[in-house]
């Protein structure tokens, strides 16, 4: 019995050194490749298959250069204005979150842009432990082993904006007309809008939730400093 349990010991012990080192490689190769897929696009589509309706995926890859600079910063001041100093957790915000849920209040989200990317990119959708857990381990992976504008990059060419529609190519053309590199300030605030609900909220036709959330983010990246904060990454 012992030898059985030492023997099952060694190889799980192998199979997590596999698994730890094959996830390793996964991310140093998506530093440079670019990326034309995601985890939650597949999962987009096994929903589609399952429910027997016609999905159209639609995701045009853009490089950095590609990218409105009022996009990324818009994104960044709706989502994660900490972005450029945390090293993937934002604890500033997690704090505020557990303190405003013991007073009473809803627990609201405190996920940071790396922590999207390495949930949107590497697993699912879902809501477990067992996900916390492989997201904070691809979070970590994709900061110590990509620089800041490639996860912004990531995000930016794999984030969901409607059904079917993936990354800020296809969401500029789907919703405004033009390329990721055109977006207006306003356009791209109301792209950055609807990310918490981009299958029920739309850029092109907002309502009142989304006319004044896109406003305030666009307070924020005023007071950002605007496109030159981008610099810090």
């Amino acid at each position: 019995m012992r030898e059985w349990g030492r023997r099952a010991a060694r190889v799980l012990g192998l199979a997590l050194l596999g698994w730890v080192g094959m996830s390793v490689l996964l991310v140093l190769m998506f530093r440079v490749v670019p990326v034309g897929g995601s985890m939650v696009m597949l999962e987009r589509q096994v929903e589609a298959w399952r429910d027997g309706v016609s999905l159209d995926i639609r995701q045009d890859w853009r490089p950095w250069d590609a990218l409105s600079p009022q996009a990324k910063l818009a994104v960044i001041a709706a989502e994660d204005q900490r972005f450029p100093v945390h090293h993937g957790f934002d604890l500033v915000e997690l704090r505020r979150a557990v303190t405003a849920s013991l007073n009473g209040g809803d627990l609201r989200g405190a996920s940071t842009l790396s922590q999207q990317t390495a949930k949107n990119l590497f697993l699912w959708t879902g809501r477990s432990w067992v996900r916390k857990g492989l997201e904070a381990w691809f979070t970590l992976l994709i900061e110590m082993l990509w620089p800041k504008e490639r996860i912004l990059e990531v995000y930016l060419n794999i984030a969901e904006w409607d059904d079917g529609v993936f990354g800020l190519e296809a969401a500029a053309r789907h919703y405004f007309g033009v390329s990721a590199s055109q977006l207006s300030a306003v356009q791209a605030s109301r792209l950055a809008a609807i990310l918490p609900n981009p299958r029920g909220w739309s850029a092109s036709r907002p309502g009142a939730h989304v006319l004044g959330r896109s406003a305030w983010i666009r307070r924020q990246m005023r007071n950002l400093g605007g496109p030159a904060y981008l610099d810090r990454l």
